[in-house]
């Protein structure tokens, strides 16, 4: 059960490094939210392997709301961006007019 848990646990850590890579180069904003969500999910991972190698249910709520908070902040990124974004599928105006 040792070698299994430093694999994950490694793994994790791999993922984690190259996920923060990401936020830090970007190249946009959309790229670093979406880093960002990989890392919350990283995360979460990592207390659910904790949980499991313990034996300990104490984590669940912890999970539980690192969720729903990765999940409002996923949907209130993409609202701002989606505002904040000019749209490039509608023709131009004052081209024809």
């Amino acid at each position: 059960m040792t070698v299994v848990l430093d694999v994950v646990t490694a793994v994790l850590f791999l993922a984690a490094v190259c996920s923060l890579v990401r936020v830090v180069r970007g190249p946009s904003m959309l790229d670093r939210a979406m880093a960002l969500d990989v890392l919350l999910a990283v995360i979460m991972a990592g207390l659910g392997t904790v949980a499991v190698a313990d034996g300990d249910t104490w984590v669940l709520p912890t999970l539980l709301a690192l969720s729903l908070v990765a999940f409002v902040g996923s949907v209130a990124v993409a609202r701002f961006l989606t505002q904040h974004v000019p749209r490039t599928d509608e023709p131009d105006q004052g081209a024809d007019a």
